[in-house]
């Protein structure tokens, strides 16, 4: 059993026999000769994403904290955490790209604040696949301050009616709903008035424009909504209580991956390291000290991914703390690839070799991939982008001072 899981929850029998179970479950689904998704060209690697999702959803395993009687696995906070560190050891995900915004950020938040009727209808179709969802937050005008939303729905009849644009929508043009933050009160104070809409993207109205990143991908969008519609019971939460369902589902954002990601920050680390051993980059003292500075502040992270995980493990969901986890891991990533660029030398001028497959968010590049100058390149300029999505640096030191620190705004 991972030590530092160990030592939070004293007791290992429970978490040592469900960790023999997923061990095996493993062996059984994977090759014998398997080394991580990072060993997988891209397309193969987006393939055997699919696959791998149906034998999780065949298994019971995709959604693992939903309650069984919407289709979830029912797990312990325990065996949660037991099962995501067992796939990111061996470099399989727990879902598709997708499921973040799914399952992690929409499936969770409808369990936390829908009603009985949203969660029968809307959860089985996460997980089967039939509902593929994308979010509706940034706005042009609005930058970091979230709450500057301009996006306006009006009530008519039994529907809502939206006008307004959203911006940097991640997997916009492969979706079919989308969960839009909008003004419903104009006349209410700035964090008042707005409510979380379940938006169908399949109608005349919802306009889908693909954005071209500094990588050559186009996975963000921008949307506009011209007179679109929604059924007026399609409200997550209270009219004009939107900002609580907002943070709610911020804070499984930012929070639930503390079990899984100083695994791929380690893993990410160690390639590193051996990159640095075979270059000789690591015999020159200067390096050598920028690479223990890089052990250092991912041992940081370590810790502070188990300070998360003894509260998660103690029943609270993710609150405002999660701000400090993804202020560090955003940070320290940029810092690590750009030594990774220094350890590459002259090679970092050109991008050759396999490619990361996720070019979204989420950090480093797959368990297991080689170390080609295009996975450091392209992982380096998506790590730029970290401390920009899902809430800036400056934001989350906002939320650490006032809601955590209880300084002034």
């Amino acid at each position: 059993m991972n030590d530092g899981v160990k030592d939070l929850v004293g007791s290992v029998d429970p978490a040592d026999a469900f960790r023999l179970r997923v061990r095996s479950m493993l062996v059984e689904e994977l090759p014998e000769d398997w080394a991580g998704v990072g060993r997988l060209d891209h397309d193969e690697a987006r393939d055997f994403a699919e696959r791998w999702r149906g034998v999780l959803a065949e298994r019971g395993l995709l959604a693992t904290s939903w309650p069984i009687e919407y289709g979830g696995a029912g797990l312990t906070e325990l065996e949660q955490v037991v099962m995501a560190e067992e796939f990111a050891k061996v470099g399989v995900p727990t879902g598709t790209m997708n499921d973040l915004f799914s399952i992690t950020m929409i499936g969770n938040t409808i369990l936390h604040w829908g009603t009985e009727e949203q969660k029968q209808h809307f959860l089985p179709r996460i997980l089967s696949g039939e509902d593929v969802w994308c979010q509706g937050y940034s706005e042009p005008g609005a930058g970091s301050d979230l709450a500057a939303l301009s996006t306006r729905a009006v009530l008519d009849g039994d529907e809502w009616v939206i006008n307004g644009q959203k911006i940097w929508t991640s997997g916009g043009h492969l979706a079919n709903w989308i969960f839009v933050l909008v003004r419903t009160n104009p006349d209410a104070p700035k964090h008042g008035g707005i409510s979380m809409l379940l938006v169908p993207m399949d109608q005349e109205g919802v306009d889908v424009r693909p954005i071209r990143n500094m990588g050559g991908e186009t996975d963000f969008n921008e949307v506009y909504f011209t007179d679109a519609r929604c059924p007026k019971k399609n409200v997550l939460g209270e009219v004009d209580n939107g900002w609580r369902v907002a943070m709610t589902l911020l804070g499984f954002e930012r929070g639930e991956s503390a079990a899984t990601l100083p695994i791929m920050f380690r893993a990410e680390l160690e390639r590193l390291f051996d990159l640095a051993r075979e270059n000789g980059a690591v015999d020159e003292p200067a390096m050598r000290d920028k690479l223990a500075d890089a052990y250092i502040g991912n041992e940081v992270m370590r810790f502070l991914g188990n300070d998360s995980l003894a509260r998660y493990l103690a029943g609270n969901p993710p609150g405002p703390d999660a701000a400090i986890n993804k202020l560090y891991w955003s940070e320290y990533h940029q810092d690590v690839t750009e030594l990774a660029l220094d350890v590459l030398d002259r090679e970092s001028l050109v991008a050759e070799g396999r490619r990361p497959t996720n070019t979204i968010m989420f950090q480093t590049d797959d368990v297991g991939a080689p170390s080609t100058s295009a996975s450091w390149i392209i992982t380096f300029a998506i790590s730029r982008s970290g401390t920009i999505y899902a809430g800036t640096s400056e934001i989350q030191k906002s939320i650490i001072g006032e809601k955590l620190l209880g300084l002034p705004k």
